[in-house]
């Protein structure tokens, strides 16, 4: 039998996250036209297009390595903890040099700006909480039909929320970064042609952008779909899942239940055996003395709404929140 200690760990929760999404007097997640986004559209196809077509014909061990090393530290240092933990949920506290650092490497992921990262997230995380949201925003339609949307198009809201970035929507640096988000390629790419040539042009930057922002939508696709749960939402419209073999390649955010569950916790992946490199970089971070002020489940308090899938089901087991 679990120990009532791990039973603490998960009672102890709240919504934490610092959300940029304003609700206004009569706006809805239903009401919207999905409408082509030429600019993601272009710049998506066509990393997919050289990553189809021209990265085979470069593929070489050196750029193989190129690809593994850069996708892994932006999606980790950049996507995961930098755009994701901090600038969107501000589970964790950091010297302002090093936020813009992990900003800017988040950008070089390629998926989009900041401000656009965190409005598309915010209103996302906002309507599947929601009673009902556009088939867009829960993923629902099929795998091709998603798949065009996520990556191609954007959704056009009849009677939108508002947003307000409070003090990143005041950071100049932020606003350049997301004017030139795709112009920030540039510079990686003369040093990658400095050291390899336009293999590792292609494959440091088209293929790595095409399979993070492909992965991206793919494993949030899924994520919304089927797999492992632990928790529901009861208030919510849309409920998410864990998808466990997605876990090492995401750095920890396809546990997604689990962030549905704990939305401000710095530590994603919970209990034992769900690796979270994400997390375990922060922690390291904290050693240095860089990271300060990390919410996880611990130090969350009771939210309501939160029901464990096996008490749903009649069966009361109490998951364990692994110790570290």
């Amino acid at each position: 039998m679990p120990d009532i200690i791990a039973d603490q760990y998960l009672i102890e929760d709240n919504i934490v996250a610092v959300n940029s999404l304003r609700e206004v007097q009569g706006c809805s997640a239903v009401e919207g036209e999905v409408r082509w986004d030429p600019v993601h559209s272009l710049w998506n196809g066509g990393m997919l297009a050289v990553t189809l077509f021209v990265a085979p014909a470069l593929a070489t061990w050196g750029a193989a390595t190129v690809f593994v090393l850069l996708t892994g530290v932006s999606l980790l240092l950049g996507h995961s903890i930098g755009f994701h933990r901090l600038l969107i949920h501000r589970s964790f506290a950091c010297p302002r040099w090093l936020e813009r650092l992990l900003v800017w490497i988040g950008t070089m992921v390629g998926m989009s700006g900041p401000f656009w990262m965190v409005r598309t997230h915010d209103l996302r995380d906002w309507a599947q909480r929601q009673r009902a949201c556009h088939d867009y925003l829960a993923h629902r339609r099929s795998i091709l039909t998603d798949a065009w949307w996520q990556l191609h198009c954007r959704l056009q809201l009849a009677r939108p929320p508002a947003f307000d970035l409070g003090r990143a929507g005041e950071d100049r640096f932020y606003h350049f970064l997301e004017r030139t988000w795709m112009v920030q390629q540039v510079p990686l790419a003369v040093l990658l042609y400095l050291g390899g040539g336009w293999g590792w042009i292609v494959w440091g930057i088209c293929v790595r952008v095409s399979v993070c922002v492909t992965g991206h939508w793919f494993v949030g696709h899924l994520a919304h779909r089927r797999g492992p749960q632990s928790w529901l939402v009861t208030s919510a419209g849309v409920q998410a899942h864990d998808v466990p073999w997605a876990a090492i390649a995401t750095m920890g955010e396809a546990w997604h239940n689990n962030h549905h569950a704990f939305p401000g916790s710095a530590r994603i992946g919970l209990y034992p055996g769900q690796s979270d490199w994400g997390y375990q970089m922060i922690l390291a971070l904290k050693h240095l003395g860089l990271v300060w002020d990390i919410i996880t489940p611990v130090t969350m308090a009771h939210r309501n709404e939160l029901l464990r899938v096996e008490q749903a089901a009649g069966v009361m087991t109490i998951p364990q929140i692994a110790r570290g």
